[in-house]
């Protein structure tokens, strides 16, 4: 038998002798990079261009429309807080379809994946720790201005009681519009791996369908057939936001509007579609680790 000559050599790394943090902290820690990452936090100058372009795209003109409401001291906003929404829209959609491959396509792309799923981090909790964080960096997006707006109006002497109802059913919205446009989003970039594809994908999904079905709603409201415009609404998160906005006095304006039994098919619909993205999006990290 040959003499084993190996040896190991003792090269000044300082060993760890610590607790052993389990799989909560590794997610935890996880989301938290994930959210940073989306806003270019941690990454080159570069990649905080653009998410904090469009986010003070967003947030300025609610500080403008703040300090109208304040030098004229108007008795309430000029614009609610999910028109308001609705106006920015294109820079929301933007964000997340740019954020998007950020999170999902380059792990993938470079198989990377391989090291996180190498750590004791389930697959599935993989994807749905990466899809909070989006979902969450959308949900700052959409919040911030309206946090402007509400504040702004109260500073400005506008009625709490008044305006807290409304801006709480906003934010409410904006959570269900956020976990939409994330799982949209994440599950496109998922499987176009390159970021390009990827983002032109989210545009298609979210921006010309949502133009699409906004010239449907049109078409149906002018010639009386309010039920195609219903339907048409199904196939936009943005309808299903604006719909429900309206319905619910959160200030949205909808070219449709909504009886009390389309407004809760148009909640199940949310949920639904929210739903199945998760699961294709588990379903697809679940696929990769098995690999």
């Amino acid at each position: 038998m040959a003499e084993r000559t190996g040896v190991i050599h003792d090269i000044g790394y300082r060993g760890y002798d610590g607790p052993r943090e389990g799989t909560g902290a590794l997610a935890l820690t996880l989301y938290v990079t994930g959210l940073r990452h989306a806003f270019g936090l941690g990454r080159s100058g570069r990649s905080k261009v653009l998410p904090f372009l469009l986010l003070g795209l967003g947030v300025v003109p609610a500080v403008i429309v703040v300090g109208v409401v304040t030098m004229v001291r108007l008795n309430s906003l000029p614009v609610s807080y999910a028109a308001y929404l609705g106006q920015i829209q294109m820079l929301v959609t933007l964000f997340a379809a740019a954020q998007a491959p950020v999170l999902f396509s380059r792990d993938l792309r470079h198989r990377s994946i391989v090291l996180y799923l190498a750590r004791p981090l389930p697959p599935a909790l993989f994807a749905l720790t990466r899809w909070a964080s989006l979902a969450s960096a959308i949900l700052v997006f959409t919040l911030l201005p309206t946090l402007v707006l509400y504040g702004g109006g109260l500073l400005a002497g506008l009625d709490t009681g008044d305006e807290t109802p409304v801006f709480l059913r906003s934010v409410a919205l904006q959570l269900m519009l956020a976990a939409l446009l994330a799982g949209i989003t994440g599950l496109i970039s998922s499987v176009a791996l390159r970021r390009g594809f990827a983002v032109v994908a989210s545009i298609l999904a979210l921006i010309v369908v949502a133009g699409v079905v906004l010239i449907v709603q049109e078409i149906a409201a002018y010639e009386g057939i309010e039920a195609v415009g219903e339907i048409a609404g199904l196939f936009s998160p943005w309808a299903l936001h604006n719909g429900l906005a309206q319905a619910w006095e959160a200030g949205g304006r909808s070219t449709i509007v909504l009886t009390d039994a389309w407004a809760w098919t148009y909640l199940a619909t949310a949920l639904v579609v929210c739903a199945a993205c998760l699961a294709l999006l588990v379903r697809r990290f679940v696929k990769v680790g098995s690999r």
